[in-house]
Formats: structure tokens, C-alpha cells, sequence
């Protein structure tokens, strides 16, 4: 791959392994019916989006969940366990490639999140892996809930390239949501869609990036 000067890492299925059938597994065994309807990785309820773009606070967030799964006796601590379910964790091996990758272009992290993720991922980072954040594998991490803005917004792209200098067509943005992509590559950046099937070691060093 040529020319290639930045890579723009999403997290989620790409650094961090997650799973939302276990989320939906989670709400279906506090009670909670046609999870489906209300959460999927395609699609869900706005309250999810609002959460991700720093809308909404964490307790907004928890008493919109049981207003509209009809549960108002669910618990802070139930919804923040169904919730947390889908994060699964890291590969080792992941951080060792972040780390190689930012020895050799400008890395960035660009994630849509919400608090009560990132509060659970920064306490199994410094349990794991004793390290506070994921600040040390990047020049920058950009967080949709504290940007407030989310992908597959263009706004969001923009933000990105305009607050790290960097252009489009010397950047490789590696995600795993098509509709993430989509706008990517509109706007000129190179992509890789991750898959289930695929690492994203055996990926850089497959296409010669490390």
C-alpha cells in the first residue's frame, strides 16, 4: 500500500473484540423483550445514538433504558452489567501492532462510545494491561461522546483531519461498519473494512504496513 502517512484505527471489532448478541442476551435475561427491536449492531433505538454523542449522561441514559424496555424497576447496576457485556477485551497481539504502527505513521484512534463503555474499558486497560487509556498507542484518541459527534457523520471525519492536519487521501481508516466507510471513502481516505473472519494483525502485515 502506498503513500500511506496516517491510519485511523476504529476500536470496536478492530482493536477491542466485541459482541453485541451477548448484550442482547444480557437485556433479554433481566426482563427485557424484543431487544432486537431496540438495539442491534445495525440499528437501534436514538437514545443510543444521543448516549455516543455526549447527549445524554450516564443516568439519562440508564432511565431512558427502562422507559423505553417498560422495566422502571431495573437497576443501575443491571443495566451497566447487560450493558457492558458486549465488551469482550483485547488480543494482546493488538497493542504490540498499535505500537509497531505508531513507530511508523501518525496512528489515531477515532471510536463512537459512550461513558459507561469507556469507564469500563479504561478499569479493564489498568487491570489487563496496567496502562491508564489507549492514549499511549496514539498521537490522538477522539471519542464520539466527548467530541460530540459520532460516525458515520461527516462532521466527525472533518473534525479529525482538521484538528490533526492530515488529508484524506494519505490516510488509511480501518473500521468495521460498512456504513462507517461509506463516508470515509467519500470523503478520499483509503479503507479496510475489518470482518470476523480477519485480525488486524494478519492484516498490516499482509498488506506490507509493517
Amino acid at each position: 500500500m502506498q503513500k500511506i502517512r496516517n491510519i485511523i484505527f476504529d476500536y470496536g471489532n478492530v482493536i477491542f473484540d466485541i459482541d453485541f448478541e451477548r448484550t442482547q442476551h444480557s437485556f433479554t435475561e433481566i426482563g427485557i423483550r424484543n431487544v432486537e427491536l431496540f438495539f442491534a449492531h445495525t440499528g437501534h433505538d436514538p437514545i443510543f445514538n444521543e448516549f455516543e454523542k455526549g447527549n445524554i449522561s450516564s443516568a439519562e441514559f440508564r432511565d431512558g433504558i427502562r422507559r423505553i424496555t417498560g422495566k422502571p424497576d431495573l437497576t443501575d447496576l443491571q443495566i451497566d452489567s447487560a450493558w457492558n457485556s458486549l465488551l469482550i477485551g483485547i488480543p494482546p497481539v493488538n497493542h504490540e501492532i498499535l505500537l509497531k504502527a505508531k513507530d511508523k505513521y501518525r496512528t489515531f484512534l477515532l471510536s463512537n462510545i459512550n461513558e459507561i463503555h469507556l469507564d469500563y474499558i479504561n478499569k479493564y486497560l489498568k487491570m489487563e494491561y496496567h496502562i491508564d487509556t489507549n492514549d499511549v498507542f496514539f498521537e490522538k484518541v477522539y471519542y464520539s461522546y466527548l467530541v460530540r459527534l459520532r460516525k458515520p457523520d461527516r462532521e466527525i471525519f472533518e473534525l479529525v483531519t482538521r484538528d490533526s492536519d492530515i488529508l484524506p487521501e494519505e490516510t488509511l481508516y480501518i473500521d468495521d461498519s460498512p456504513q462507517h466507510l461509506k463516508t470515509a471513502s467519500e470523503m478520499g481516505f483509503k479503507t479496510y473494512l475489518m470482518t470476523k473472519e480477519d485480525t488486524l494483525e494478519k492484516y498490516m502485515y499482509r498488506e506490507g504496513l509493517l
